[in-house]
């Protein structure tokens, strides 16, 4: 089983708003061999409470305003360091950089299959200067 066309659309919408308000480390990956409940996860880093709900705000107006879909469920708002946006067929995860490092979501989906995004996405995560990998190895050398 792989994600729906419809999950793929709703992923990539979302990856390009995450995108455009400079969210870092944008990837979607294919779930829905793994979860029953969701076809697809998208993750994007931000690097503070605030653009972690300007990036969660932009991603809901697009989701809206594109395909007519609001969420279904919203958690981790008020605290402003890990927003959950779950839309059914993906789920959508809006992480502090430090959260993204500690929690590791890709370690836990690294057998799921990733999900192409468009090169505009890449492009902004690139822009940014790196992804949590390359502060993770940071961090480690300034440790040393």
């Amino acid at each position: 089983m792989t994600a729906s066309p419809w999950a793929v659309e709703l992923a990539v919408c979302a990856a390009e708003a995450a995108a455009e308000k400079l969210a870092s480390d944008i990837v979607a990956f294919d779930v829905s061999d793994r979860l029953a409940i969701t076809d697809a996860f998208v993750l994007a880093s931000a690097k503070s409470d605030r653009q972690v709900h300007a990036v969660v705000d932009a991603i809901e107006e697009r989701l809206r305003k594109v395909h007519g879909v609001k969420p279904v469920r919203r958690e981790g708002e008020q605290e402003g360091r890990w927003v959950l946006l779950d839309y059914l067929e993906i789920v959508v995860h809006v992480q502090h950089v430090e959260e993204r490092l500690y929690y590791g979501l890709e370690r836990l989906w690294k057998d799921c299959p990733a999900l192409p995004l468009p090169a505009s996405v890449a492009e902004a995560t690139a822009a940014d200067g790196g992804s949590t990998d390359d502060v993770a190895e940071r961090r480690v050398a300034s440790a040393r």
